[in-house]
């Protein structure tokens, strides 16, 4: 059985693919964040909040800081269950999403990660206060992390 940090999460399936690899024989750390922004995208779609709605509200989320822990490697095969929730939205400006990838084969946590993303003018590109359907749409999932990490 899997062991999510938190409860009901929106998940995508992945795959190693060969041209993930770098040239330490393991995925590169960049296809990682690249995966977080789809799973991300993939999450907001799934809400009814995807690129259409942001054009049609003149508002966006953008990354301004992501954490991100590598823990175990992953190779060329592996299949991968890409994990989400929504852990923070003050209502205002800033949204917190948070990230779980899990190996399948073994169950093993290959990556936790979080990003803190704010609610912009897609014309201006400045910080604006975000919509209704931006506070109502990313309500928070999970505040709660399951008792055993590692």
């Amino acid at each position: 059985m899997t062991e999510w940090d938190y409860p009901e999460p929106f998940l995508l399936s992945k795959a190693v693919a060969s041209d993930d690899i770098d040239i330490m024989g393991h995925t590169n750390n960049v296809v990682y964040l690249k995966w977080m922004e789809e799973v991300a995208w993939g999450h907001s779609n799934f809400l009814g909040l995807g690129w259409d709605v942001y054009k049609d509200l003149n508002r966006a989320l953008v990354a301004r800081k992501h954490e991100i822990e590598y823990l175990k490697a992953t190779f060329p095969g592996d299949a991968l269950q890409l994990a989400t929730w929504i852990t923070g939205n003050d209502g205002r400006l800033t949204v917190t999403r948070s990230y779980q990838f899990i190996r399948m084969s073994d169950g093993a946590t290959v990556l936790r990660g979080k990003t803190l993303w704010v609610c912009i003018d897609i014309e201006t590109g400045k910080a604006k206060r975000m919509p209704t359907e931006f506070s109502q749409g990313y309500k928070v999932t999970s505040t709660t992390a399951s008792a055993t990490r590692g």
